[in-house]
C-alpha cells in the first residue's frame, strides 16, 4: 500500500526567495503529521502544494499514490482543506453555506447536519456567516474540509489569531475527529502546544527544510532529563541590557540573553552542581536574582538549540 501522502525532493522558490529546500517525507494512512515551524519556515507553500494550488518547481508529490496532474478531479473528492483565512457569502446561512458545498460532492441533507453535528454549530445553523464570531468562522470552515469526509485533511494555520477558549474548542473537535475515522491530518502551525496536543508525529520546519522530525517522545529523547532555568535580574542595570548581556556572556557555561524581554535561560543537565555554579557565578559578578524558574526543555527550546531562534519569532 502507498503513503496516502508522499513528497519526494521538492523545491518551490519565488523570484529571489527560495521558500522549499528539497523536502521529502511520507504520511501513513491514519496518522496525524504536524508541520512545526515559526512564519517564513515553508510550511504554508509545502501544504499548498500538496493541496494541488502551487506546483513544485523540482520534486513530487503523490497523495493516494496519484498526481495532481493526471488525476485532479479524482484527488479533490479525496482532500479537505482548510486555508489560513476563508471568506464566506456574508447573506448565506451557516446551513447554506454547508450545503452549498455538499451540493459540490452531490451529497445530500444528512451530510450537511452530520457536518453542522460534528462542529457544534447545529445552533448556529440559521446564522448569517456575517455575525458569526472568529471561533465560529473557523469551525465552519472545518466543517466545509470535512464535508466529503475527506481521507487526507489538510489544516494550514487553523487557530492563529484566536483566543485561547476558540482554540481550544477548534482542537476538540480534531480529537474527536482523529477517534472516529482513519482521516490522515497534515497540519500547519506555529503553536507548539497545539503539534503536540492534536499530532503524533511532528516535522520542525525552518528556511525551507525539515531540521528534525519524528514523535513527539523520540524528538526530545534525552531532553526531558536536561532542564531550562529561566531568570531577570534585579538593579540599576534594567535600563541598560547591553551591560547585562556584556556580563553574562563570561559565564562558565552558555547563557542566552533576550534584550528585548531582559529575560535570560540556560540549560543544566545536573541541577546539583550546576545550579550552585550558577549561583556562584552571579554573586561573583555582584549579580542579584529577580526571579527564577526551572522546567523541562521543550520543542521550542529545541528549535532555539538549532536555530537560535524561538519557534514565535
Amino acid at each position: 500500500m502507498h503513503p496516502v501522502v508522499e513528497v519526494a525532493d521538492v523545491y518551490k522558490s519565488f523570484r529571489t526567495v527560495q521558500a522549499v529546500c528539497g523536502v521529502s517525507f511520507s504520511i501513513e494512512k491514519g496518522r496525524s503529521t504536524a508541520l512545526l515551524g515559526p512564519n517564513g519556515a515553508g510550511k504554508t507553500t509545502l501544504v499548498e502544494m500538496i493541496e494541488g494550488i502551487q506546483a513544485p518547481d523540482k520534486g513530487e508529490i503523490r497523495i493516494l499514490g496519484k498526481n495532481w496532474k493526471s488525476h485532479a478531479d479524482e484527488l479533490h473528492r479525496a482532500i479537505g482543506l482548510s486555508l489560513q483565512e476563508t471568506r464566506f457569502i456574508d447573506k448565506l446561512t451557516v446551513y447554506e453555506t454547508l450545503r452549498l458545498f455538499a451540493s459540490f460532492y452531490d451529497l445530500d441533507k444528512s451530510r450537511v447536519e452530520e457536518s453542522l453535528d460534528l462542529v457544534e454549530l447545529s445552533g448556529k445553523r440559521n446564522a448569517y456567516t456575517v455575525n458569526l464570531s472568529g471561533g465560529q468562522r473557523q469551525r465552519l470552515a472545518l466543517g466545509l474540509s470535512l464535508i466529503n469526509r475527506p481521507q487526507v485533511l489538510l489544516l494550514d494555520e487553523p487557530t492563529t489569531g484566536l483566543d485561547p477558549n476558540a482554540r481550544r474548542e477548534i482542537w476538540s473537535i480534531l480529537l474527536e475527529l482523529r477517534a472516529r475515522s482513519q482521516t490522515s491530518l497534515v497540519l500547519t502551525t506555529h503553536y507548539m502546544e497545539e503539534a503536540e496536543k492534536l499530532c503524533d508525529y511532528i516535522m520542525i520546519m525552518d528556511q525551507g527544510r525539515v531540521i528534525k522530525e519524528g514523535r513527539l517522545d523520540d524528538l526530545l529523547a534525552g531532553e526531558d532529563e536536561k532542564k531550562v532555568i529561566e531568570f531577570t535580574l534585579a538593579g540599576d542595570r534594567a535600563h541598560d541590557s547591553n551591560g547585562w548581556a556584556d556580563v553574562l556572556k563570561d559565564a562558565p557555561f552558555h547563557i542566552q540573553w533576550n534584550p528585548q524581554t531582559l529575560r535570560g535561560s540556560l540549560v543544566v543537565s545536573d541541577m546539583e552542581s550546576e545550579i550552585p555554579q550558577f549561583f556562584s557565578f552571579l554573586q561573583n559578578q555582584q549579580l542579584r536574582l529577580r526571579d527564577m524558574e526551572c522546567r523541562r526543555k521543550t520543542l521550542d527550546d529545541l528549535f532555539t538549540s538549532m536555530t537560535g531562534r524561538r519557534l514565535i519569532e
